[in-house]
């Protein structure tokens, strides 16, 4: 288990349709599970954003090229986080970072993620809506830490890291080995 660092910035807004369903000191403590995983001794915080399927596929479109609904994206700041080019969103954009916390606390970017479609996909997954969300925030963070699974060796320290952060939070391993995988 990583050892807590000092505690971070994680800041969360849910639009408002998904309120009753999402709680924001719920995925505050599921951000702060996902940093303690992917990058115990960092300070750097994150902010949270659920929102509609219209609004991931607008900003697909705009930073990817994509005109396509999607579960997640993670825009990395410049000052820390992720290394430049691997936040997909962004990429053809150069303003297209997450801008500087104006408290002056280190932020590694922000995490986007259509409640909708995770809802979805929990079905599809036989998982929890909570699960389907909570890996999905955990894997953007994750993101934004700079881990990506374009290749296999990628993908497996990531898919460790999600399990890790997902048993952190759940404190059982059947929830997080199952959450997000068919």
């Amino acid at each position: 288990m990583p050892t807590r660092a000092a505690r971070r910035s994680i800041d969360v807004h849910v639009f408002p349709p998904f309120r009753s369903a999402v709680k924001a000191p719920w995925l505050r403590k599921v951000a702060a599970e996902a940093l303690a995983a992917g990058d115990p001794e960092g300070a750097g915080g994150v902010s949270i954003a659920v929102a509609d399927d219209e609004t991931l596929r607008s900003l697909n479109e705009r930073f990817r090229g994509l005109d396509e609904v999607t579960d997640v994206l993670s825009f990395g700041s410049k000052q820390g986080g992720s290394k430049p080019g691997e936040s997909k969103p962004g990429e053809g954009d150069a303003d297209a970072s997450f801008p500087a916390d104006p408290d002056g606390k280190a932020t590694l970017g922000e995490v986007v993620l259509s409640y909708p479609l995770a809802v979805r996909q929990a079905d599809e997954h036989d998982v929890t809506a909570e699960e389907e969300l909570a890996l999905l925030v955990v894997h953007g963070v994750l993101h934004l830490l700079g881990h990506d699974h374009e290749e296999a060796e990628e993908e497996a320290r990531m898919k460790e890291l999600e399990r890790q952060a997902l048993t952190g939070f759940f404190g059982t391993t059947a929830g997080a080995a199952t959450a997000g995988e068919p």
